[in-house]
């Protein structure tokens, strides 16, 4: 895998540790905490999706000619994620701790398969057909994977 790639993949997993931080403040009734970590997890998940709509995707159906492929899924399934994100953020808002609890264990099953599919199919489709990825992606010298490629 490339290692423009592999920064998106670990764009996922800091999304992932960001919400567990959501998760383990609910547990802990700390409504203040989870709503910062929630702002957190937000940025970083729409910063990755704006990515992947923005750069990767088209560059991708451009590169490949696939319009009704991989990419409308994968934006199908951005969709529902942030339909869930902002459930769960006014849950946390209103102070649902419970809800928020469930919605938020919806959204990482949600999310975990999402990633699967771009990990293991879309991505090593784009790493074979999108020629300079990293200039592409906009990536900066860290690859990308944090707030100084924003």
């Amino acid at each position: 895998m490339s290692q423009a790639m592999m920064s998106l993949v670990k764009q996922h997993q800091e999304c992932d540790d960001q919400l567990n931080r959501v998760e383990a403040a609910l547990h802990k009734a700390d409504l203040a905490s989870a709503g910062r970590n929630f702002r957190l997890f937000d940025e970083q998940l729409e910063h990755h999706f704006r990515l992947e709509e923005e750069r990767l995707f088209p560059a991708f159906e451009k590169a490949t000619g696939m319009t009704n492929g991989p990419t409308v899924v994968m934006r199908g399934e951005h969709a529902e994620i942030r339909e869930l994100r902002d459930q769960a953020m006014e849950e946390i808002e209103e102070g649902k701790i419970e809800s928020a609890l469930a919605t938020i264990d919806t959204l990482n099953v949600l999310i975990q398969q999402h990633n699967v599919k771009e990990e293991n199919i879309l991505y090593p489709m784009c790493g074979g057909s999108v020629p300079n990825l990293m200039s592409v992606l906009g990536m900066g010298g860290c690859g990308g994977a944090c707030s100084c490629a924003a």
